[in-house]
């Protein structure tokens, strides 16, 4: 049964479990737009976690602590903190399943985190995993581990516990795979956009000037700035290239701003960059049309980066590092411009040929528009494979449940 056929006779109940406390870059975003796009599709959802959407000053001053914690406190109490989270967590979630009555739990997955396998063994009901990185090796790679036999077995106990894994690349389905995952319970879904936010006609000339950015042209970055994202190399290009009208501009925020204006002042491009903080989602579009070529001077290797795709919804010239989980959506020369990783002659001249060609920027650019349309890279489409996947894992008893309820339902008049 295709999920257009399921939706005639029937509308899910969806607890969606997520950990995330922060306002970090693709993560909210991603949260908010698959619960959108699921409830458009007539889907009833519940979003058991910390708010995404409060900026309240109690919310900012406890992810403020959550932050102190993380600094201060030794690496092995933090993460048993982590761990203990869970029992509340736990308990907190079958307060929701007994109320609720869902017919899946759709978790985001976290380290240290094992209260929706516990959820769905006691009350058997089916779970859907979303793994967006291999926490475990990011982890241990970029900020450390104390307690890496626990981390370890929380993370394979998550993926082999779910009844199926949603996650955002091949790269990422490999090693998901080769933990113990049987490659028919792994789907690989790429983040999406919703195009009802990135309209087809763009004016960057407009956008520039509501910027005050007329005639430059504008080099620009979406997204929190970490160090490992190598922005400084943009710097560098800017420095090598004085007789061009470059201009910077980062939207976003990030630990690396303080090193990256440290750096723009002993460069002297200070008149020639901005760093604007925190932009809600909703506005993030009127800074995109600005960009002339917009950048990703890295990336980590199992990625779907959202900013990427919200660049091609912009029809916007690209320029990002050659890697597997790139090429599953971006194509040199077709619709983007790829350079060897950590290549900066490479970085730069790819630079320097969009600078050069204005014809170019738009082909490839149009033509990135046009690869999100053909291949339906949308959020909509994303909540269609999600019904798809709870027709193949719901017993057959809660599906003929879920198709009266929905009979019944419409033989009432109700809608």
């Amino acid at each position: 049964m295709s999920s257009a056929d399921y939706m005639e006779v029937a509308r899910l109940k969806i607890l969606y479990h997520h950990r995330i406390g922060s306002r970090d870059d693709g993560q909210l975003v991603h949260i908010q737009e698959l619960v959108a796009a699921l409830e458009r599709r007539g889907h009833d959802v519940l979003v058991i976690g910390p708010s995404v959407t409060d900026t309240s000053k109690a919310s900012g001053a406890r992810i403020a602590f959550i932050v102190w914690l993380k600094k201060w406190l030794p690496k092995a109490v933090y993460e048993t903190l982590e761990f203990f989270y869970s029992f509340g967590d736990y308990l907190r979630l079958s307060r929701a399943i007994k109320a609720f009555a869902p017919d899946l739990i759709y978790e985001r997955y976290n380290l240290f985190w094992p209260s929706g396998i516990w959820a769905r063994r006691r009350f058997a009901i089916p779970l859907i995993l979303e793994v967006n990185a291999p926490l475990y090796a990011e982890r241990s790679r970029y900020g450390g581990l104390a307690l890496k036999p626990l981390a370890r077995w929380t993370e394979r106990a998550c993926w082999r516990g779910a009844d199926r894994v949603v996650t955002v690349t091949e790269v990422l389905r490999r090693q998901i795979e080769a933990d113990g995952v049987p490659r028919h319970r792994i789907s690989v879904t790429p983040n999406g956009v919703n195009f009802d936010r990135f309209p087809d006609a763009i004016d960057r000339d407009a956008a520039k000037r509501r910027l005050k950015l007329e005639n430059k042209l504008v080099l620009g970055f979406v997204g929190y700035a970490r160090e490992w994202h190598g922005l400084d190399r943009v710097l560098d290009v800017m420095a090598a290239n004085r007789q061009r009208n470059l201009f910077f501009l980062l939207v976003g925020g990030g630990s690396a701003l303080p090193s990256l204006r440290r750096l723009a002042a002993r460069m002297n491009l200070e008149d020639r960059v901005r760093f604007v903080d925190f932009v809600e989602h909703e506005k993030v579009v009127e800074y995109l049309h600005a960009f002339d070529i917009a950048l990703q001077p890295a990336v980590v290797d199992y990625a779907s980066p959202l900013k990427l795709l919200e660049y091609m919804a912009c029809r916007t010239a690209i320029v990002a590092p050659d890697k597997e989980n790139i090429r599953e959506i971006l194509t040199h020369e077709q619709n983007a411009l790829l350079f060897q990783p950590n290549d900066l002659a490479g970085f730069a001249a790819a630079i320097d040929r969009f600078c050069r060609d204005p014809a170019l920027r738009e082909r490839l650019g149009g033509a990135a528009r046009n690869t999100l349309t053909e291949r339906d890279v949308t959020w909509s489409h994303n909540a269609a494979v999600v019904e798809t996947i709870a027709c193949a894992i719901m017993k057959p008893e809660r599906q003929e449940r879920r198709r009266a309820i929905e009979k019944k339902a419409r033989g009432q008049g109700i809608q």
